[in-house]
């Protein structure tokens, strides 16, 4: 058997191993601290783009079994695990289907008529995130001057003289101490903005140079500079929705529970920082792992020396003030929570405890949508279930908005305590 003979017979294999290893990890995601990371990126890709993967390996295959990869054992081989892998991905793509399902059902639970503009075909086969002339950006606009640095802000809004668009106020994940304005929510913004909202992404300070609850304030100063200034741009400032991804999620739920507190807005307490709905997606809403379901490095190398720079043993009280968990109160404006059960950074239990606990305190209404399958940043492009979910989260927004508009008041949160 010469090398370059076999040697179809050896692709078929590597392919083989790929697409197994691709499988398992989109169906069971690696859960150990060192793979957290690169699982959860592998898992979005192969997720979001699984029906083309699986053609693309179909295709592979075939063209390496008419080279003859057959002929010899390892191509077997190869094509026996191929063949398992493909069973996978379908079984994979069958629970991913389901997120129609799982956002019809919430709606309806909520009493909400699925009204959202249609997120386009094309664009989940494109998958990857496309503003479109339709579709205006601002960018870089400062909103706060703090410890040495300007902080910014980017505007979404399509290109009608709409005067009166109800806002939208995305703030970015990672960990708090990385991501980026430009990178993530991308998906959902520019379907908001061409369908008359006005959308901010904004920034804030990262760890470890900034520590609690210096992200907070900042996006209490980017909602103060919203209200203020949303109207130069079209927006009616008297509708804010808050929403983020992951660390995002974390302080849009945050803004949501503390609306107004003088203790988070230091130099600014008389501004208006209230928000009318919250949207955290894939949030943390624990920062104690007190259902020890987070990965055994979340505390002792992220939350405690750069995030909160503290130890929980020795000053729990900081824990539970960042924790959206024990910040719940009867007053929570209402909320729309997406969730994926296969979460590795943000585990599903934390966001069914929250979810729970929300909706026995809170007199607003609480969304909850748990998409089957879906991995942390599922969002990150267009895919069947961030389609889905961006449709049934606007379906929920347009909602609140017709209601604050019968109702003619600006927020049902204004009227909560200040320093609840």
């Amino acid at each position: 058997m010469s090398v370059i003979e076999a040697a179809p017979a050896f692709l078929l294999l590597v392919l083989s191993l790929f697409s197994a290893v691709a499988t398992i990890n989109a169906v069971r995601p690696f859960r150990q601290f060192v793979l957290l990371l690169p699982s959860m990126l592998w898992s979005w890709l192969v997720l979001g783009l699984l029906g083309r993967l699986l053609i693309a390996q179909v295709l592979a295959a075939a063209v390496l079994i008419a080279a003859g990869a057959l002929d010899y054992l390892i191509g077997l081989v190869g094509l026996s695990i191929l063949v398992i892998s493909w069973a996978g991905m379908l079984y994979a793509i069958l629970r991913t289907r389901a997120a129609k399902r799982v956002v019809d059902g919430a709606l309806a639970d909520a009493g909400v008529a699925r009204t959202a503009a249609k997120v386009a075909r094309w664009r989940t086969l494109l998958a990857f995130p496309i503003r479109g002339r339709s579709v205006v950006k601002t960018k870089n606009v400062p909103f706060r001057r703090v410890a040495g640095r300007t902080l910014k802000l980017d505007i979404f809004h399509d290109r009608s003289a709409d005067t009166d668009r109800p806002v939208f106020v995305y703030i970015h994940g990672g960990a708090w101490v990385m991501g980026s304005r430009r990178e993530q929510g991308l998906p959902m913004v520019h379907h908001l903005a061409r369908n008359g909202w006005l959308c901010f992404s904004v920034s804030y300070r990262l760890s470890p140079g900034a520590g609690w609850p210096d992200h907070l304030v900042d996006i209490k100063a980017a909602l103060a500079w919203v209200r203020e200034h949303a109207s130069e741009y079209g927006g009616d400032s008297s509708f804010v929705v808050v929403s983020g991804g992951s660390a995002g999620g974390h302080l849009a739920a945050m803004a949501g529970l503390t609306v107004n507190q003088p203790r988070y807005q230091p130099g600014f307490e008389a501004d208006d920082t209230s928000v009318d709905v919250v949207a955290p997606i894939y949030g943390i809403y624990d920062m104690t792992n007190r259902l020890g379901r987070q990965s055994k490095q979340f505390l002792p190398q992220l939350v405690e020396p750069l995030v909160v720079k503290a130890y929980l043993e020795d000053e729990p009280e900081k824990f539970f003030d960042a924790s959206p968990i024990d910040r719940i109160h009867a007053g929570a404006p209402p909320f729309v929570i997406p969730h994926g059960d296969l979460d590795t950074l943000s585990p599903i239990e934390e966001a069914r405890a929250f979810v729970e606990k929300l909706r026995a305190t809170s007199t607003q209404r609480v969304v909850y949508m748990e998409f089957p399958g879906a991995q942390h940043i599922f969002d990150l492009g267009y895919s069947h279930q961030s389609a889905q979910m961006i449709e049934g989260i606007l379906s929920v927004l347009e909602d609140e908005h017709g209601r604050a508009r019968q109702r003619g008041a600006a927020s049902p949160a204004v009227e909560q305590e200040r320093n609840h």
